[in-house]
């Protein structure tokens, strides 16, 4: 029998006081939360980036259901009342057994992920039926974006790029040089030669690159990220549900709301990369040791 939840902790009371968890492999699911923090300015976010596992992109399916598991369990257990993939890989590994887990707990508990939103932006915005995709090779293998693009249009096309090491360069923070746009410029090139017009960034990283992007495969080719679309997917979310903070002029105080971090490595690395990532201030970050779903904390969780 699997543990129950222990769901006291901070974020409880007034259901839509909750913070609404967002989680990633380190800090390109920042890119995200930019863009949650923008549209919903009056909720409270709790991010948890698993830097001491980071990268994700080459690691197997199983892998990552564990890691998703383990994440959803700590923002669960400090209140979350929805829960956002900030990471590709993690939603392609993991999306099912995660809304899974959220029926065996009961607690009814959306859980959304970044691949579905660009993928109906993308079959939307493509003129030619020929789309791209820019991924980590976990995310390429397990077919994700070809099944939602599928599902939405069987007539379009989509042409994947794996590229394994982009991620890494870039959170790494460091200044690109030759090799690092040799890199970049590698990634391209196939889907410059498949002539798409739409390009997925298959990867919370890569928005952070996308005047590159954007020179190297041209000013006619449309760049889609999950943000801006998720974002909306997460209102509309809270609204079905009634736990969206009441914003100025709908019987609330409007203002802003608090986001918090933790991360599951090195602290310091987290703040300074995740500045540059959030673009805005992080103020403190918690360290987290995260505990596997499968075996019960307590024997009277049983």
């Amino acid at each position: 029998m699997r543990a129950r939840l222990d769901i006291a902790g901070p974020g409880r009371g007034e259901p839509s006081r909750r913070p609404i968890g967002v989680f990633d492999s380190g800090v390109g699911g920042l890119t995200v939360l930019h863009d949650l923090l923008v549209r919903l300015p009056e909720e409270n976010f709790l991010y948890l980036g698993d830097t001491a596992r980071f990268p994700y992109g080459e690691r197997s399916a199983t892998e990552l259901e564990r890691f998703a598991l383990q994440m959803a369990e700590e923002l669960l257990r400090r209140g979350a009342k929805l829960l956002v993939v900030a990471c590709n890989a993690a939603t392609s590994a993991a999306l099912p057994a995660l809304r899974r887990r959220m029926m065996e707990t009961t607690l009814g508990v959306d859980v959304l992920g970044v691949v579905r939103p660009e993928a109906l932006q993308a079959v939307a915005a493509t003129r030619t039926g020929r789309i791209g995709l820019l991924a980590t090779p976990t995310t390429v293998a397990s077919g994700s974006y070809e099944e939602a693009v599928g599902a939405l249009d069987p007539h379009v096309t989509l042409h994947p790029v794996a590229c394994a090491t982009l991620a890494g360069i870039i959170q790494e923070g460091r200044q690109f040089d030759e090799q690092a746009v040799g890199t970049v410029r590698e990634a391209c090139a196939p889907l410059r030669e498949a002539r798409v017009d739409t390009v997925i960034l298959g990867c919370t990283h890569y928005p952070l690159i996308r005047l590159m992007l954007q020179r190297l495969l041209g000013p006619e080719v449309r760049l889609i990220s999950a943000g801006g679309a998720l974002a909306r997917q997460v209102e509309h979310a809270l609204g079905g549900r009634g736990l969206r903070v009441a914003r100025e002029g709908e019987g609330g105080g409007g203002g802003e709301g608090e986001y918090r971090f933790l991360c599951t490595g090195e602290v310091e690395s987290f703040c300074e990369l995740g500045t540059r990532f959030l673009q805005m201030p992080l103020g403190e970050v918690e360290r987290v040791e995260l505990v596997d779903v499968r075996r019960p904390a307590r024997e009277d969780a049983l």
